[in-house]
């Protein structure tokens, strides 16, 4: 696919997640329960990989102990269709745009359909890459956007729900609304918005014309946003964005996602020619930020008269942007809402296998009860044992020493540690699944120190110095802290929250420019080990929060071997790091 983009469409260096064929990944479903996840990029150890994930499916298979043959059900999250690739030349025919474009456009989708996503595409590229070929009759392809829905669904325990999902492109459409009631998805067709009105391809193109990767760094953008007000009139509110009485939105200039510079001329327009100041670019990106909450609510808004659902599931990469998902909440009658931690493209492996379960003639009800009351939890991906540990450290023993500790001694010694300005490498268990460290392979400091966020942005990440960092904070105590409205919990970095007054000089290096926090809350069941540590250092310090961010420099991927994290160690100014029950410190 990668290939396919980079030389049909130029999709390569800043713009090499343009459109399709991103965060590949793979997840393994057995009677309904879900065993095993993980993201392509944390084996091969490219960011935001586009290649097959053919290391995911085999350590998916292997975790479970079985083969392809033992497979009942193949889920694809896509579902290009002859009638879907009609569809989209229809629409490129009886488009605006010139004759000469249309022929140009055209024979490039005819071409990706034949080349990549048709059926027989994909299911070639399977049996290239796997040595399998799938039974015909145990295959599904799930549209994308019903593999969005399904993955909240699934994660929010199949309890019956709204819908919306929004991203930059999937098959024809950008973003749609529904409800899910005992598996069964409804779509409310008149909500189903194309591709050339994309909120989220829109967002990408900002994050593009101010320097940063497209489908990559809007996180980046969305932390500029709080440097700035939105100007106000607001040209992407007043001028750009287009509200419908039936709840969509257009833009007055529409996308042409073939061109990827299609409205910079426009930014221009309304910005001034670019500058690479801070002052330029956080006024942007408030800009930017301001119309996507816009355009989001009016969806809500909407939504919320449609269905009698109280619970509110937000799926797709625009779910991502914490910063538009508290609002969002809090503008609406829901009396809940939750974003999955596999809201991005890492997530749909899991819809679209849940999907085809669900929608198999053959599911046991009695399975579909059990995987509804078990537990959720994002740590789906590779562990590593001790004797494995052990000998990743043996292989750098000329360069770091390692300490075995017992489990008590590992929470009381870092909770010491982190009373003085040190950065900590934390690596345990199973590798999250999603975009966001959610606590077994985080960075983690103490967040009462004033220029630690500059400490762990050069010397540690390699990055940005805007850029904020997220509190790992008790779930009971979080209200106490931060100013979250109807939320009681935020287990998955989704959603930002004021900090209240009386804590921002007691947490300094977890509170953003504009007083916000992207709070990721602990329980004893969810994360016992880290919440043991938490809770240590509260006792010690009186300080609430320690620090996470992830466990990577900036353009690698979240580490997942304990070679992967000794390396981030040793090439980072990392002070100490916890490699599962060893404590390693460096020999100079």
């Amino acid at each position: 696919m990668s290939e396919f983009f980079s030389e049909r469409l130029g999709a390569t260096g800043i713009n090499k997640h343009y459109l399709l064929g991103h965060d590949a990944a793979a997840a393994l479903l057995i009677d309904g329960r879900l065993v095993a996840a993980v993201e392509e990029e944390r084996l091969n150890r490219e960011k935001k990989t586009t290649d097959f994930p053919t290391n995911a499916i085999d350590w998916c298979l292997k975790e479970a102990g079985i083969t392809f043959d033992d497979v009942d059900l193949f889920a694809f999250p896509w579902n290009w269709s002859p009638q879907v690739l009609d569809e989209t030349l229809d629409g490129i025919r009886n488009s605006p745009l010139p004759e000469a474009d249309k022929a140009g456009i055209g024979g490039t989708i005819a071409d990706l359909f034949d080349q990549v996503v048709s059926h027989e595409a994909m299911l070639a590229d399977f049996e290239a890459r796997t040595g399998h070929r799938p039974d015909p009759a145990k295959v599904r392809f799930v549209p994308h956007h019903l593999a969005h829905a399904t993955t909240g669904y699934y994660l929010a325990g199949m309890t019956d729900a709204a819908f919306v999902v929004s991203d930059g492109r999937a098959e024809r459409f950008s973003t749609l609304t529904g409800e899910i009631r005992d598996g069964r998805i409804t779509v409310f067709e008149d909500t189903v918005t194309g591709s050339e009105y994309s909120i989220g391809t829109l967002f990408s193109s900002i994050t593009r014309f101010l320097g940063f990767v497209p489908n990559n760094d809007e996180y980046k953008v969305m932390g500029l946003a709080g440097y700035a007000d939105p100007p106000s009139p607001n040209p992407f509110v007043e001028q750009l964005l287009v509200l419908h009485d039936d709840g969509r939105y257009s833009f007055s200039k529409p996308l042409r996602t073939n061109d990827l510079h299609s409205h910079d001329a426009l930014f221009e327009e309304y910005f001034g020619p670019f500058e690479d100041t801070l002052e330029y670019t956080s006024r942007v990106s408030a800009a930017a930020q301001e119309m996507l909450n816009v355009a989001t609510a009016h969806q809500v808004a909407h939504l919320e008269k449609r269905t009698d659902l109280n619970l509110l599931l937000f799926e797709g990469g625009v779910a991502l942007n914490c910063l538009n998902n508290t609002p969002m909440f809090e503008g609406s009658r829901f009396e809940d809402m939750q974003v999955s931690f596999g809201a991005s493209d890492t997530g749909i492996t899991i819809g679209a296998a849940a999907h085809a379960w669900l929608n198999d003639p053959g599911t046991d009800p009695a399975h579909i009860r059990e995987a509804a009351a078990a537990p959720v939890t994002p740590y789906l991906g590779p562990a590593y044992d001790e004797a494995a540990i052990e000998e990743a450290i043996e292989g750098f023993s000329d360069r770091v020493t390692g300490l075995r500790l017992d489990e008590g001694e590992i929470v009381d010694q870092v909770a010491q540690l982190l009373t003085e300005k040190v950065v900590i490498g934390w690596f345990e268990g199973r590798v999250e699944h999603g975009p966001r460290a959610l606590g077994h392979r985080s960075i983690i400091a103490n967040p009462g120190f004033s220029d630690i966020k500059d400490i762990i942005n050069t010397r540690v990440k390699h990055r940005e110095p805007f850029r904020p960092f997220a509190p790992l904070v008790l779930e009971e105590q979080a209200p106490e802290i931060f100013d979250m409205g109807r939320k009681t919990n935020s287990p998955y970095m989704t959603f930002v929250f004021p900090v209240r007054d009386e804590y921002r000089d007691r947490i300094p290096g977890a509170v953003h420019v504009d007083g916000t926090s992207r709070i990721q809350t602990l329980t004893d069941e969810g994360t016992p080990r880290l919440t043991a540590l938490l809770r240590k250092f509260i006792e010690l310090t009186d300080t609430p929060c320690l620090i996470n961010t992830s466990f990577n420099v900036a353009g690698e991927p979240i580490v997942c071997t304990p070679t992967d994290a000794l390396n981030c160690f040793l090439g980072t100014e990392i002070d100490y790091l916890i490699l599962g029950n060893h404590l390693v410190t460096k020999k100079n």
